[in-house]
């Protein structure tokens, strides 16, 4: 109404009744509801799409038999590099051959581990001739790289040999000079981990074949210098690739039965106590069957995420039946990389592979 104009109330009087229609209602509740009713009632929360894992992780391009992942940060390329032992899968040979003669293959991701790409094999050669390289761990320490890796002399038809453990230094993760053989419980030892701990010390579980296939420990200041611990840290059952880490306030020790990963927990490094088994069924994504083998963890903030291989063309992890001519097929030798997020549930790990989850290694300094 203008200042000063007055109203006839016998034109209001007379004015026809509004009318209304349903869709006008509707639009009255619709601006009444957005703008009365709380935001969270008003609008949908936005979330923001989960970074989806690729089902496998990884297919090594040219053997197709990547196999005990262990997965670092490598500042100078600014990208994560997954280093694994390349089995030569797609080759027939007698029996378990194809385990033999195998070199360290890298693949690096560039895409926060959405895709990897495969970059070739670390020079490793200790002394002429083709040689085995098994289960490569890596850690930093005073401006340089330390490699534990498993040796073994020429190449096999069948399981054997004497596998050392072989320590080599490198300012990059390319370059890698070798030291030397590391004294341990016994010249029969495979699977290497490390971890350092508050006090600065280096502990490196290990599997010794000669004392029933169990994890024992050395103890070192400078990662070159050990003493062996005489009783194993983990015993019992035969066991293998034993990976430790810390995660949510605990120290967390991963075996492979070849059946699925037994867990372990421990508040000071030292007792273990068993807390379950993790990744011993069969997963619905592809290639994840029947069970997770001898894996990796690596833990970002409040996150943890485990990199283990399958045999996807097998039944059970230990299926190995040989063919008339006394060769293992290729579907059962071939293997793929998978990763699984892990979470403290209940005390222990668990790690629920089918339900969707949030994958993404962030670019580290």
């Amino acid at each position: 109404m203008l200042p000063g104009k007055r109203i006839d109330t016998n034109l209001l009087a007379n004015r026809p009744e509004p009318v209304y229609s349903v869709a006008s209602a509707f639009l009255c509740f619709c601006l009444v509801t957005f703008f009365v009713l709380p935001p969270s009632k008003a609008q949908k929360t936005i979330s923001t799409p989960l970074h989806k894992a690729p089902a496998p992780l990884y297919r090594d391009p040219i053997f197709d038999g990547a196999a005990d992942p262990v997965v670092v940060w490598n500042p100078e390329e600014k990208a994560w590099w997954m280093l694994y032992t390349q089995r030569r899968a797609n080759v027939d040979a007698a029996d378990v051959a194809y385990c033999y003669g195998t070199a360290i293959g890298v693949a690096s991701s560039q895409n926060n581990g959405q895709s990897w790409e495969y970059r070739g094999t670390l020079k490793l050669d200790i002394e002429r001739g083709m040689n085995t390289f098994w289960a490569p761990d890596i850690v930093f320490h005073n401006g340089q790289y330390h490699l534990f890796v498993v040796y073994i002399p020429g190449v096999r038809n069948h399981w054997g040999g004497k596998p050392k453990m072989a320590h080599y230094t490198g300012k990059n993760l390319w370059d890698w000079q070798f030291k030397n053989f590391v004294t341990l419980s016994s010249d029969d030892v495979i699977d290497a981990t490390l971890l350092q701990l508050p006090t600065g010390q280096w502990r490196m579980w290990y599997k010794d074949q000669t004392r029933g296939s169990v994890t024992m420990m050395a103890e070192s200041r400078d990662l070159e210098h050990w003493r062996v611990s005489p009783e194993p840290a983990i015993g019992g059952k035969a066991h293998e690739g034993p990976k430790a880490f810390r995660f949510g306030g605990w120290y967390w020790m991963l075996t492979d039965e070849w059946a699925g990963m037994r867990v372990y927990r421990s508040n000071d490094c030292t007792t273990w106590e068993k807390r379950g088994m993790i990744l011993d069924k069969p997963g619905n994504r592809p290639e994840d069957t029947p069970s997770g083998a001898h894996g990796d963890v690596v833990v970002v903030g409040d996150k943890a995420f485990i990199f283990y291989f399958t045999h996807p063309g097998r039944k059970s992890h230990s299926e190995a039946a040989l063919d008339q001519d006394g060769v293992l097929p290729y579907s059962l030798r071939r293997s793929s990389i998978q990763v699984a997020p892990l979470v403290i549930q209940n005390g222990t790990l668990v790690s629920e592979r089918d339900q969707p989850f949030d994958f993404w290694l962030p670019d580290l300094k």
